[in-house]
């Protein structure tokens, strides 16, 4: 599978600073030290409806931990998938009469449309599940030699028993997670399971759904959490620098991901750091597809809103954080974005070089993206207010907004 075109990110005076950000395994912020290669793993979409903007903050989020280390002068070896193969892909199919492939594959070219536009920069490595299956069915079959699967009924389980460090990437006690098991794709009530919280890695063939040969499985098709950890072990190997997602994929799928390779490996622990953004909500809920309380991009640039907008729309909230799309962010992201173009198309200015300092800090600390903005619109307004001498800096402040934050002034 292809991923996206990438967009060219220009290279700035000095160099970026080392990324401290939140650890939801350990609840505070780490410093991030990568060598020469920075390797990160973002889960990707199921693709039956992309990309509405849960989507679009999530990877806006982990493009700037991208920016942040291509700053630093270091390489990135970037992984994502595509859960081109599970139930809600399946459900969707057979509820609009289409071909489950031609819908993911539909649904795919999509989301690459949307993440050209907002410049997000491509994965290296763009993998989706059903490609992925050859390297899935022996991490199975290994994980039923060490004694940490079982069968039931055909399905196989991972016993989550058998990683002594299951449960410390989320932190939850066992009945919220079996809350939230039920609630994100779970079985915790299937009786026969020998914890609730097992999780499935392998699905036996069902009649009417698509299944594969898995040589010692069984005719099926994985599980979501293996799937996962199959493609991050094989670009990237254990103790990645960052495993990144939405904030509801901290359990299970980050937890169980991170047991599956744990147990497999015998090396601790899987990523570096785990890292996840917060939600996007519409109306005062949650967007998401179950709800049908979408904001698409592709919507919104079909009506002629122009991608970088929509980034800064992005952009005005710090990452982790919870809030709500309305047309009054997108009319303030408008607008700022009139303002900086009107800033940098100006002969001169106010020296730049302080502007790329600030925008450094303030990424480096978090992913501090509105923070970054405020310094870009104190600058803009020097530069309306006072002006300056500096023939360079319009070009210096242009190339740092697009470098550091994704945006083409």
């Amino acid at each position: 599978m292809h991923a996206w075109p990438a967009s060219e990110v220009p290279a700035l005076p000095g160099q970026g600073r080392d990324l401290r950000i939140h650890d939801t395994a350990t609840g505070g912020l780490v410093t991030l030290d990568p060598g020469p290669v920075a390797r990160i793993y973002v889960c990707g979409i199921t693709p039956y409806d992309a990309t509405h903007m849960g989507h679009a903050a999530t990877y806006n989020a982990f493009d700037l931990v991208q920016r942040v280390w291509l700053d630093t002068k270091r390489q990135v070896h970037y992984v994502q998938n595509v859960t081109d193969v599970d139930d809600p892909l399946l459900e969707r199919a057979e509820r609009d009469g289409v071909d489950w492939v031609a819908l993911a594959e539909k649904e795919t070219t999509l989301f690459r449309e949307d993440m050209t536009a907002l410049r997000m920069l491509p994965p290296r490595h763009y993998i989706g599940a059903v490609e992925a299956i050859p390297g899935i069915v022996p991490l199975v079959e290994r994980l039923r030699e060490l004694g940490a699967a079982y069968e039931l009924e055909g399905d196989i389980y991972f016993s989550v028993e058998s990683d002594p460090h299951f449960g410390e990437v989320s932190g939850l006690d066992a009945a919220a997670m079996r809350l939230l098991s039920a609630e994100r794709g779970g079985d915790p009530d299937r009786p026969g399971k020998k914890n609730p919280l097992d999780p499935m890695l392998w699905m036996a063939a069902r009649e009417g759904e698509p299944s594969w040969d898995g040589s010692s499985l069984g005719r099926g098709r994985p599980g979501w959490h293996i799937e996962c950890v199959a493609i991050a072990l094989d670009h990237l190997g254990m103790t990645f620098d960052v495993q990144g997602g939405g904030s509801d994929l901290a359990f299970p799928h980050h937890e169980m991901g991170a047991s599956h390779a744990q147990v497999l490996t015998g090396e601790y622990p899987m990523a570096k750091a785990y890292v996840h953004a917060g939600m996007v909500a519409l109306d005062g809920e949650k967007m998401s597809k179950s709800k049908g309380n979408l904001v698409f991009v592709s919507r919104l640039r079909q009506d002629g809103v122009d991608p970088a907008a929509i980034r800064l729309a992005l952009l005005s909230h710090h990452y982790r954080a919870d809030w709500e799309w309305t047309d009054q962010v997108l009319r303030d992201a408008q607008e700022r974005l009139t303002r900086w173009r009107a800033a940098v198309s100006r002969p001169d200015g106010p020296p730049a070089e302080p502007l790329v300092e600030e925008i450094r800090e303030a990424l480096s600390n978090d992913l501090d993206a509105p923070a970054a903005l405020a310094a870009v619109d104190r600058w803009a307004a020097l530069q309306q207010d006072q002006g300056g001498t500096d023939t360079g800096a319009p070009g210096v402040a242009s190339r740092a907004v697009d470098a550091l934050l994704g945006v083409a002034l």
